[in-house]
């Protein structure tokens, strides 16, 4: 794989892919364990999101928060890709049908997990801000509060408005709420 640029250029695009890593690596291979629910797919999803992030350099002088906004959904676009991939080839079948696949099925929880992330985007900035913050990377109500430099108070409020706003996206407009009647 060649690169478009010099050596000295290239050596500084090395070191920022570096610094990326330990800035921003922890975090896409959390979020990207998380979407998969298998921790070597995670691993396999974050190093190719590394490399799409090598192979775009100019994104990654936009700012430290732009940056990562842009991993982690360069990184939900590789699970998607992977989870339609998998829809398009022919279901595996065990040498032994007496016994049983060793792994669980997630595809079910991926496919689950992509039509909530789908319902995240559907939400204001501050409603999808505190959930991805509370629930995808699982932070205390404080460390919520800490990251989106809003009170405590502040955070629980958002999120029980949150939950129900996600709730109406998730089932529709014209779902009623459970045991309502007419």
């Amino acid at each position: 794989m060649g690169r478009r640029s010099g050596g000295r250029e290239a050596s500084q695009v090395d070191a920022l892919i570096t610094a990326l890593y330990y800035q921003h690596g922890q975090a896409v291979l959390a979020y990207a364990t998380r979407l998969t629910g298998d921790r070597s797919a995670g691993e396999d999803v974050t190093q190719e999101t590394i490399l799409r992030a090598w192979r775009h350099p100019d994104v990654l002088v936009n700012g430290k928060d732009y940056v990562r906004g842009w991993l982690l959904k360069v990184a939900r676009n590789i699970v998607i890709d992977r989870v339609r991939a998998q829809k398009a080839r022919p279901q595996e079948v065990a040498e032994d049908p007496t016994r049983p696949p060793v792994a669980r099925d997630h595809a079910q929880g991926v496919v689950d997990l992509l039509a909530v992330l789908d319902g995240l985007d559907q939400l204001t900035d501050n409603h999808r801000a505190v959930l991805e913050q509370v629930y995808l990377r699982d932070r205390s109500v404080r460390d919520a509060a800490d990251a989106l430099r809003v009170p405590e108070g502040t955070i629980k409020t958002r999120t029980a408005h949150a939950l129900v706003a996600l709730r109406k996206v998730m089932t529709g407009p014209d779902s009623r709420a459970e045991g309502g009647s007419a």
